[in-house]
């Protein structure tokens, strides 16, 4: 059957195609409400994955012969018809989620800007990194004449988040950087927002027909078990993987890929506690000011952002002290929104029962949740001192929710000893004044050796997607961090490198070729340049 455009039906969408063989179905359910959707989903069955990694591998026979124009074509298009959703799309994700209208219209304004933003890319060109080094180069040791450029890696398997129903899921950042190399894309939606998802798959399917894209090019399967997503990440045909999730599925995804017969990159974003440093002269200037943003920050999203500043440094003493309980009154006034899903929910619920049990942890609002209705935790706010965070190893977890622990040191000299100590996130900030810039110095040594991003007298959470941002970090904040699933650069995590020696122009892409036919920037004997290239006994 095919795909009938903003009529939800629980199917799993393959190659423009509605299939619903599997037998095991699930609802999504309201976090709000805690009440089941009417609505039952399909998760796919074996049949179904090796139906859509079929398709995606003979898709990528003919998308990775696409000009840099087409693509941007479909990208473009993609953006127009999730535009065309409309009012129904943010419906049903509020409904799906808990979040607000304000918050899912931004969301959705990011979403397709992403499409746009690589569609300028590829009309650009240079994306495809063309280095020439011709045999006849002034100044080099004689070598063959040799050229080299990116490539698409193949179909990608892409994982749908729970925190962003539209940016990190079905047309999120993995998926419009994957499509924009070439790469054909099976999503795996996430099961908290499963109607959003396939809404969001009918709009991609309907731009791939308006562009009459080749069929496979998408597939979005749905899926409540663990199983859907296994047999995507070992299925032969899948070259490469994009996640955003927990640390425990994303190593197992990890592991997973790294076994088969033939290991695929998996590139999984998997959150952070965010450390964020407090000093001395920044808390007397402007405390009161820090503890208003970061309660902001910490609060956003029920504390459901990967960026949440989790950790919190200040040096111990009256100022310290004062400055943990104004965040302590500032959260406990906050309005409690739901958690995303019960999973969630009950992992925080465990975590925090764990985290207040610890010996020299003291509460300073909020605590466990005490029921009610919808998944509620409250906000809570945390205190020890550096010393028992030391000796405490399961404090620089993550409480992925309104949660955050105030640790408070005995000088600037233990904040260095211990974010020397603490292990790879997406990011860490530096609150500080003209006075602290020695010991902001020494804690920016450390720091960015440990993060991905790091914010000077500012808040971790919001990430531009412009070409400058990173939105990974070292190890276990994500599992490759050279390249980010945000920006521009998110790109190259989906090609791959051939270089040509010694072919004649005619046998070479148009990127590669002397004349510069796209007219791209290319490093050509070590210079950048957009000339053409005249090879020895040329005229």
């Amino acid at each position: 059957m095919t795909v009938n455009p903003t009529h939800v039906t629980g199917a799993n969408l393959i190659a423009g195609e509605e299939h619903q063989a599997g037998a095991t179905t699930f609802v999504a359910h309201n976090p709000t409400t805690g009440e089941p959707g009417k609505l039952r989903f399909h998760e796919a069955s074996p049949a179904e994955v090796s139906r859509a990694t079929a398709a995606a591998a003979a898709a990528f026979a003919i998308t990775k012969t696409y000009s840099s124009a087409r693509l941007a074509e479909i990208l473009e298009a993609v953006a127009v018809e999730v535009e065309a959703l409309g009012q129904l799309l943010l419906d049903t994700a509020r409904e799906e989620t808990g979040l607000g209208l304000e918050r899912l219209e931004g969301e959705r304004a990011r979403t397709c800007g992403q499409f746009r933003a690589f569609a300028a890319l590829l009309k650009e060109g240079s994306y495809v990194e063309a280095i020439i080094d011709t045999a006849d180069a002034p100044g080099q040791p004689r070598h063959p004449d040799l050229r080299r450029m990116l490539f698409p890696i193949g179909p990608v398997a892409v994982f749908g988040s729970s925190n962003f129903p539209l940016a990190f899921s079905v047309p999120g950042g993995d998926t419009a950087s994957a499509l924009a190399a070439g790469c054909p894309v099976v999503v795996k939606a996430h099961p908290s927002h499963p109607a959003t998802s396939e809404l969001c798959a009918q709009a991609i399917l309907k731009a791939l027909r308006a562009t009459d894209a080749a069929p496979g090019t998408f597939s979005m399967l749905q899926g409540n078990s663990v199983q859907v997503g296994q047999q995507l990440v070992q299925a032969p045909e899948i070259k490469a993987v994009g996640f955003t999730g927990s640390f425990g599925a994303g190593r197992a995804l990890f592991d997973l890929a790294a076994a088969r017969a033939e290991p695929i990159p998996v590139y999984a974003e998997m959150g952070s506690v965010n450390p964020l440093f407090v000093l001395p002269s920044a808390l007397e200037a402007r405390g009161g000011e820090i503890a208003e943003g970061l309660v902001a920050s910490i609060t956003m999203g029920a504390g459901q952002f990967c960026t949440k500043p989790g950790l919190v440094f200040v040096v111990d003493g009256e100022p310290g002290r004062a400055f943990a309980g104004r965040v302590a009154e500032l959260a406990g006034r906050q309005a409690t929104g739901p958690l995303l899903n019960q999973g969630i929910y009950d992992r925080l619920t465990r975590q925090l029962d764990h985290t207040l049990g610890l010996p020299g942890v003291e509460v300073l609002t909020g605590g466990p949740s005490t029921g009610g209705v919808g998944l509620v935790c409250p906000e809570t706010v945390l205190t020890t001192t550096a010393d028992v965070f030391l000796a405490t190893p399961e404090l620089v977890d993550e409480h992925f929710g309104p949660v955050a622990v105030i640790v408070r040191c005995r000088s600037v000299e233990q904040m260095v000893e211990v974010a020397s100590r603490m292990q790879g996130n997406l990011t860490a900030t530096l609150h500080a004044t003209d006075a602290d810039d020695d010991k902001a110095a020494a804690l920016q040594s450390v720091l960015q050796e440990k993060v991905g991003r790091l914010i000077w007298n500012g808040y971790p959470t919001g990430v531009a997607v412009v070409a400058a941002m990173h939105h990974g970090g070292p190890y276990p904040a994500s599992t490759f961090p050279q390249h980010t699933s945000v920006g521009a650069t998110s790109i190259k995590r989906f090609q791959r490198p051939v270089a040509f020696q010694n072919l004649p122009d005619r046998a070479l892409p148009q990127a590669l070729n002397d004349a510069n036919p796209l007219g791209i920037l290319r490093l050509v004997n070590g210079s950048w340049t957009r000339d053409s290239v005249v090879r020895r006994g040329d005229s």
